[in-house]
């Protein structure tokens, strides 16, 4: 039996043809292009390959990360050959591990054959429509200046049904945002609990949370348990897109 990408369901397939395009390696759905960054990647972190339930391949990529807050055009043939590496590799689809990779998500998915998930907040259309009219999401970034009305265009969301909460500036992000071999994750994930708090009295209107940047999902559960609010970030999206590409058979009774 000859296919491009296909499944072993059961012992009694093992005997079958199989034929694919040449790959390296198999069985690694998501690809994920990352940055070389040195600081803690806990578990939950886009970086930490358990924070996953299923493999993951890594491309790393050397860019300065405030060119990447821009959207600078000459970073862009970078990322293009991480995206044609993990192609190569035979991933199913290729994401990013920072929410500023959406300045460069229309390019990377026309350059490459699998589909491209670049960037956290491509959520937000999805997200947006299901809270009531009048309801906004909150988007908590990294860096405020590159989350502007241009840049979640990008993504098709509309910055007015939007609050973003920049935390690029506190301390306690710092040794993120820097490079630091060394984070006090009790004293970050206090002050996002704070603020996210503050921000939920401070407009009411907020139905949900999106965190942007692919370091702050390890602290999706405190600040959903101070807000009771839906939290969706990085891993919501991966997981949802890897449900997607491998399907599994349902068993139960009825």
């Amino acid at each position: 039996m000859m296919h491009y990408r296909g499944s072993l369901e059961g012992p009694q397939h093992l005997a079958r043809r199989h034929e694919v395009a040449p790959s390296p390696i198999a069985g690694v759905a998501i690809g994920i292009i990352t940055i070389d960054f040195d600081y803690v990647k806990l578990p939950g972190n886009v970086a930490n390959a358990t924070t996953f339930s299923f493999p993951v391949a890594y491309e790393v990529i050397q860019i300065e990360i405030e060119d990447l807050f821009q959207g600078k055009p000459e970073i862009l043939k970078i990322i293009l050959a991480a995206a044609k590496r993990l192609e190569q590799q035979g991933v199913r689809a290729i994401v990013g591990a920072c929410g500023y990779f959406n300045h460069f998500q229309e390019q990377i998915k026309a350059a490459v054959s699998v589909p491209v998930y670049l960037s956290s907040v491509l959520q937000l259309p999805l997200i947006q429509m299901g809270l009531k009219e009048g309801q906004k999401t909150a988007v908590v970034v990294a860096d405020g200046e590159g989350a502007n009305r241009a840049f979640f265009a990008k993504a098709k969301a509309d910055i007015d049904q939007l609050i973003v909460q920049e935390v690029g500036t506190l301390p306690s992000f710092a040794p993120i945002r820097y490079n630091k071999t060394y984070l006090d994750h009790q004293e970050l994930s206090d002050d996002l609990v704070r603020i996210l708090v503050g921000l939920k009295e401070e407009h009411p209107e907020i139905g949900a949370i999106l965190l942007e940047c692919s370091d702050l999902p390890p602290y999706a559960t405190a600040i959903q348990r101070a807000t009771g609010l839906p939290v969706f970030d990085f891993v919501t999206l991966i997981n949802w897109v890897y449900s997607g590409l491998v399907r599994r058979d349902f068993y139960g009774y009825f």
